[in-house]
């Protein structure tokens, strides 16, 4: 006897596949979707719809955009000489709320994972050596994550764009905002440690 309807158990079932939701996760937003008037679903699955057909690649940066060049590409008030490397769009988002960053951004859309099969000519490594050696940028900043893969992927970049004749910068890492030094872990503080500076 089948407990879940089909066309819920289909909506959980793709619900699921997306990155960070769960099956219970993915059963709690079928169900909330559920209850919701017929219209809100219909308008959720025509933006679903229009999503892959309205959003594009920028042609510089990578990021997805409704236009190309995206809106920060095109800015002519922001610093093209400087570019700051990403993993994905959304660390792009994150950077662009502080507002305290004015350059331009090379997305890679994905990090290098030896034991996924992505390595080098999986993410977009070419593109960036491609912008670093067109003579127009001064500044490469690595914002890659602090996870193992993230690493190994600044690692790797910064062996390739070392011997191109421009500034290369990592991210601070280290201990956050807030954050009592007792609780954080032997990691974060070693890297807060690597990551110090000089107190005006």
């Amino acid at each position: 006897m089948q407990v879940i309807p089909p066309a819920l158990e289909k909506l959980i079932e793709q619900l699921s596949r997306l990155p960070g939701i769960g099956k219970k996760t993915a059963t709690r937003l079928a169900l909330s979707i559920l209850r919701k008037p017929r219209g809100l679903a219909q308008d959720l699955g025509t933006a679903l719809l229009d999503l892959h057909a309205a959003i594009q690649l920028c042609s510089c940066c990578f990021t997805f955009s409704d236009s190309d060049p995206c809106a920060i590409c095109a800015d002519p008030k922001r610093n093209g000489e400087i570019v700051c490397v990403v993993e994905q769009s959304g660390d792009l988002m994150a950077i662009e709320k502080t507002a305290s960053f004015r350059g331009h951004y090379h997305v890679l859309h994905g990090v290098l994972s030896p034991i996924d099969g992505i390595g080098p000519d999986e993410i977009k490594v070419a593109e960036l050596m491609a912008r670093v050696r067109s003579g127009r940028v001064s500044e490469v900043i690595i914002a890659t994550s602090s996870t193992v893969p993230g690493e190994a992927t600044a690692s790797y970049l910064a062996d390739r764009i070392k011997k191109e004749n421009i500034i290369l910068t990592r991210l601070a890492c280290g201990i956050p905002m807030g954050m009592d030094i007792k609780y954080a872990d032997k990691y974060t503080l070693a890297k807060a440690i690597e990551a110090r500076y000089i107190t005006k």
